[in-house]
This record gives C-alpha cells, sequence and structure tokens, in this order.
C-alpha cells in the first residue's frame, strides 16, 4: 500500500466526460495505444467532470501568463487492464534495459526490477480501496507546449523510470528544467490539483493522492477522496 491509500473514499458518482481537446496539445496517436493497450469505451481522454473544468482553468492560466501555449495531455483515464498492460511492458523495458531476460533473473534481481517499475507506476490494484489513481479518471498526465508547437523540454520523459522523474531533481543543477516544472506545477495548484512527489507530469483532483497531499497542507480541514476506481 501507498501513504495515500489510508484516506477513505466517499464515490460522489460524477461522470467520466471526454476531455474538449481543441483547448489543448495532445501526443497522436496515444502512446499506449500504439503499444496495444486496450481502453474499451472511453480512452485515455476522458476524465470525471470536475476534472475536466479544472483542467481548462490550468489552461486559461497558462495562456495569461504566455500566450499560444498549451497543455498536452500525455494520458487521463486508464482502465486497471491498462495499468496491469503498461506494467507488464515497464517490466519487460526495464530488463533490456539491464540487459537481463526473464528467464534468467535471480530473486534478488527480480524485485530489484520491480521496484524500479513501482517507483513510477501504481500497482493495478482491483481492491476499490486502493485503486491506480489514473483509473478513478481523476489523474492527468500532462506536460507543456510552446507558441511554436514545440514540446517544452523538461529534462526527462513522461514516464521515465529514473530520479530525474522527481519533481525538484533539477532544483539546484539546472535552473532551466525546474523553470518549466515549476510553471506546470504553479498553474496546475492554482486550478486545484495537486501534483505526485514522484512524477513531474502527473497531477490530481479528488482522488486519494490528491487527499493525502491536500490533508498534509490543511490538517485541520481533512478531506476524503471523492473519486474511487470506474472499471
Amino acid at each position: 500500500m501507498q501513504p495515500y491509500h489510508q484516506i477513505s473514499i466517499i464515490e460522489c458518482g460524477e461522470l467520466l466526460v471526454k476531455i474538449p481537446l481543441e483547448l489543448f496539445a495532445v501526443e497522436s496517436p496515444h502512446p499506449y495505444q500504439k503499444l496495444g493497450a486496450t481502453y474499451g469505451e472511453y480512452s485515455p481522454y476522458y476524465l470525471r467532470e470536475s476534472v475536466v473544468k479544472n483542467l481548462i482553468k490550468a489552461q486559461n492560466y497558462l495562456q495569461l501568463l504566455h500566450p499560444g501555449w498549451y497543455l498536452q495531455i500525455f494520458d487521463g483515464y486508464r482502465p486497471v487492464g491498462v495499468q496491469q498492460f503498461m506494467v507488464d511492458y515497464s517490466f519487460g523495458e526495464a530488463l533490456r534495459g539491464r540487459g537481463l531476460s526473464a528467464e534468467e533473473l535471480s530473486p534478488q534481481q527480480r524485485e530489484e526490477v520491480w521496484q524500479q517499475v513501482y517507483e513510477i507506476w501504481a500497482v493495478p490494484s482491483l481492491d476499490m480501496n486502493t485503486p491506480p489513481p489514473h483509473s478513478t479518471g481523476a489523474a492527468v498526465d500532462i506536460t507543456l507546449v510552446d507558441d511554436d508547437a514545440e514540446v517544452i523540454d523538461m529534462g526527462s520523459a513522461i514516464d521515465e523510470m529514473s530520479v530525474r522523474s522527481h519533481p525538484d531533481y533539477y532544483a539546484q543543477s539546472n535552473p532551466h528544467y525546474h523553470a518549466h516544472r515549476q510553471l506546470l506545477r504553479d498553474i496546475m495548484l492554482k486550478a486545484g490539483f495537486k501534483r505526485n512527489p514522484r512524477e513531474w507530469w502527473h497531477f490530481s483532483f479528488g482522488d486519494q493522492m490528491w487527499g493525502w497531499l491536500y490533508n498534509q497542507s490543511n490538517p485541520d480541514y481533512p478531506v476524503t477522496a471523492r473519486y474511487g476506481r470506474l472499471i
């Protein structure tokens, strides 16, 4: 279990709605669908209704600071089946990065690789009390695109399984990358989101992680999560 799983979920029943992609930048085709992930009746570009409204607010804040810049939606709603698909895929990528095959792994090596994977990926749990954040429709992975339609360099790729993914990794070593990450954080926090402490690109509103982070800053006025797992 993760620390944020201590937050109770009181499902509000809000619907998943399609993100109005005309207001944002989008990577197309979707990265996980290119790999073979299947989303079923929805797509990666769905989120809970209030989450979408707040995402639009964040886009408007960005436009005030940098006219012509856009939030690029990398991934939104993610069924547990897709979470499992990407966890398995990332395990294979981690093996390839180490020059190993699954058949030759020692128990210790296997444990080390899984630890690397779960530094970034939530466990694809089917327990309604411990849903992966994206499976609630309340988490979104995003980056920035400038007025030349170029993706802003954040110093590491989304989903990179390394310490470079930590939001403050470049705080001392590269003010340029850090400033971009802080800009993304600032506009998202202003719109009500909270940022994953381990991933510069992951923001949520209303799920367990959001509640856990909110309560750390507001211990006298604790909240519960309003969104649980959908599928």
